[in-house]
């Protein structure tokens, strides 16, 4: 007898604990030690969720719900507003703004519209562990629609930036089903950069803001160099590696499939996470605003942190009333306006030396960061982890090996100045190969089959 109440003993002990750790977990937590974005390098995002904002409005020159101080943009500058009967459900409505002021061409993609079907399609079109890409796993449909996105606005995209002089940066940005978008495009657009007129890799950028999982690790830590993520607090899609296919296909309300998933994932050791090259995350460097603390009530002035993690990357969801309403991009524009202007504060009271000298610092900063994540998922046996030393490399051998078979000798392609329109279909069907069963494989590693 005393045997079994021992058992029930160290059960119920072991369930309280945790219960308790569960359920204290906020999402501060999960940045805890990293170290504090400046102003700088966060400087694009308040802006680009305006952007955003200002894609769901039908005309910009009389908007209907202008966030505070409104969308501040030139609609002038406005190259094209589409909308879903111009994208026929192919991808999220977007805009596309040339910034002249801060030498930026940007193209913003809004996220989910909950009354559009199109849009289910794209979430639903995943076929998770079929779709392998740049040697990791991407989601089918979102990748279908970057590549949709492409065809119709990438030769636009390119004429602005020849026209302006090859000085602008190209910058894609996405709130939530258009963050992962976004981001994929981003990830076409770097292997294939002769098709954009030879636009250097550091002149493209992503700002993925409350991020679908879309990609693998390896390409999430692979791409943080362009790719940066932004998640606010609590939000719950870039913790959830539920597909999101599932998520919408539930016959639960979503707190209580957050709360399963929660249950389910507590369970699963974090080496066969790691090691399960089909787990989607979200890509890039992340940028975590932190506005509440654990027993403490109300929001509080948000800081900024990032790091490009590799384990324990938002894989915790958090239990909390905020976990949707952070995903709102109006909340995101609203914390991460006020988070701008604390740093800006905080870096003119504490400024001791040339801000020059502090941002080529501050890139240093960067690039080390990046070698040492690619480095680590490399020591931690994470599927297809490119070296640091070998991951410029890899991307100029795949953009050769894109040009065609039997290559191996020819000189690197030149930006191309035909006028024929590019086909990003064929340009991503060369990155792969089909092998007898079917399964997409990259053509590199089909060799070795």
């Amino acid at each position: 007898m005393s045997f079994f109440c021992g058992v029930e003993y160290v059960l119920l002990f072991g369930c309280s604990r945790w219960a308790w750790k569960r359920c204290t977990h906020v999402g501060s937590d999960d940045s805890e030690t990293w170290p504090s974005a400046i102003p700088d390098e966060f400087e694009p995002v308040p802006r680009l969720c305006r952007l955003i904002l200002a894609v769901y409005e039908t005309d910009l020159r009389n908007p209907q719900c202008p966030p505070d101080g409104g969308y501040r943009v030139n609609t002038d500058w406005v190259l094209k507003h589409a909308d879903y009967e111009q994208t026929q459900g192919r991808s999220p409505p977007y805009l596309i703004y040339a910034d002249h002021d801060r030498k930026e061409i940007v193209m913003a993609i809004r996220g989910l519209n909950l009354v559009k079907d199109s849009d289910y399609k794209l979430l639903l079109d995943n076929r998770l562990g079929m779709q392998m890409f740049d040697g990791g796993y991407v989601h089918h449909g979102l990748l279908k629609s970057a590549v949709w996105l492409l065809n119709e606005e990438s030769e636009t995209l390119k004429r602005v930036w020849e026209e302006t002089g090859r000085e602008y940066q190209l910058i894609l940005a996405g709130h939530s089903l258009g963050s992962g978008v976004a981001a994929l495009m981003a990830v076409v657009m770097v292997n294939h950069r002769d098709r954009l007129g030879g636009i250097p890799r550091n002149k493209i950028r992503c700002y993925a803001l409350a991020p679908a999982r879309c990609m693998s690790l390896n390409l999430a830590v692979k791409y943080a160099d362009v790719i940066h993520s932004i998640v606010l607090q609590d939000d719950f899609l870039p913790r959830t590696a539920t597909p999101l296919e599932d998520i919408f296909k539930s016959i639960f309300c979503l707190p209580c499939l957050i709360f399963l998933v929660c249950l389910r994932d507590t369970f699963i050791p974090e080496g066969r996470k790691l090691r399960d090259p089909r787990r989607l995350y979200a890509p890039g460097r992340m940028y975590h605003i932190v506005e509440r603390k654990f027993c403490r009530c109300g929001r509080f002035p948000p800081e900024v942190r990032t790091a490009i993690p590799v384990d324990g990357r938002f894989e915790h969801i958090v239990l909390s009333c905020n976990a949707t309403s952070d995903h709102g991009i109006i909340w995101i524009e609203r914390e991460s306006e006020k988070a701008l202007g604390i740093m800006r504060e905080n870096k003119y009271q504490t400024m001791t030396v040339p801000p020059k000298i502090q941002k080529l610092e501050r890139l240093q900063t960067i690039e080390k960061e990046h070698k040492d994540a690619l480095q680590k998922a490399v020591s931690l046996n994470i599927p297809h982890a490119v070296p640091a030393d070998g991951e410029l490399v890899e991307i100029e051998e795949t953009e050769t090996e894109a040009a065609g078979p039997d290559n191996g000798d020819r000189p690197k392609a030149k930006p191309e100045s035909s006028s024929r329109r590019t086909n990003w279909d064929e340009l991503v069907e060369k990155l792969f190969k089909r092998s007898e069963s079917g399964k997409l494989l990259l053509n590199k590693e089909s060799h070795t089959h």
